[in-house]
């Protein structure tokens, strides 16, 4: 039994198909029904039944599955740390943003890294808060600035950046466009324009409306926020907007009111994988966040 083995045998285990599995791998099937037949003969054990219409796991096949898995991270954190040492100072960072605030947000702290490390790429991927966590939690992220903190987490390491009050964006001839603030409850009947499913704050509206006795009456879900706001203008509805986002607004005919009595925030944070190998690329950037925060929380 070797690595590949137990890789052969984990990607199997994660599809239920040899076929998928030798895609996968780009390897031919008979080359990994044979390393799984050498393994089971080796433990002595089945790890699949195998029937014409599925495959399943055994219970033998679970615990080597369990077992598999830390075997391939060590060998993965192995080969990374080995590659560090003998490519210092190279290497890239992938890193998730939401598109609710932007590589704006991110570009000093960016630029900063960049000139200390101009040899290390940044590569920047714009989705939402959820598939930001999903890409950190399944490896084709190394980093997510993300805007709802998990509080307690067993995947993931947590830097907190901000945390910043949602307000409520109307026009300016809407009859809540004079008023000082508003409470959620108002805005029962009204169409909104919100975020799309795959961000937190899309169900943190949700959750926080659903305490006030209604369901909002969505009209539009974007991942955009000045196509929000150019919905705004045009008298399509009203939305959510963070007040970093409400203050720095080039929009006259647009007002942005307090929410009152309303738990909606926008959580600005890092966060990486827990118990992973980190290069030495990605080790820096969290490094310079870190410094960066201090910085900011002295002068604030």
């Amino acid at each position: 039994m070797d690595i590949r083995h137990l890789e052969y045998f984990s990607e199997v285990a994660k599809h239920l198909s040899f076929t998928k599995a030798a895609s996968t791998l780009h390897v031919s099937q008979p080359s990994i029904s044979k390393a799984i037949k050498t393994i089971e003969e080796e433990l002595g054990v089945p790890l699949f039944y195998r029937s014409s219409k599925q495959l399943e796991l055994t219970d033998a096949g679970k615990a080597v599955l369990v077992n598999a898995k830390n075997v391939l991270d060590a060998f993965n954190n192995l080969t990374s740390e080995l590659s560090d040492l003998m490519e210092y100072k190279k290497g890239e960072i992938r890193i998730g943003i939401p598109p609710i605030m932007g590589a704006a947000f991110f570009s000093k702290l960016i630029s900063q890294f960049k000139e200390a490390y101009p040899l290390i790429t940044i590569t920047l991927t714009e989705v939402g808060t959820k598939l930001i966590k999903q890409g950190v939690e399944e490896g084709s992220l190394d980093i997510g600035l993300i805007c709802s903190l998990p509080v307690h987490s067993e995947q993931f390491e947590v830097i907190k950046l901000s945390k910043d009050p949602l307000m409520l964006i109307v026009h300016q001839d809407h009859p809540l466009a004079s008023k000082p603030s508003v409470n959620l409850r108002e805005l029962e009947k009204e169409p909104f324009i919100l975020y799309r499913k795959d961000f937190s704050l899309h169900d943190r509206i949700i959750e926080q409306c659903s305490k006030h006795d209604f369901y909002p009456h969505i009209v539009c879900e974007s991942s955009q926020k000045d196509f929000m706001i150019e919905l705004v203008e045009a008298k399509l509805g009203v939305a959510l907007l963070p007040s970093r986002i409400c203050r720095n607004m080039n929009h006259p005919t647009i007002h942005a009111v307090s929410l009152d009595q309303a738990d909606i925030n926008l959580e600005l944070g890092l966060v990486w994988k827990k118990n992973k190998y980190l290069p030495f690329s990605v080790r820096e950037f969290i490094t310079i966040a870190r410094e960066e925060i201090k910085k900011d929380t002295a002068s604030s």
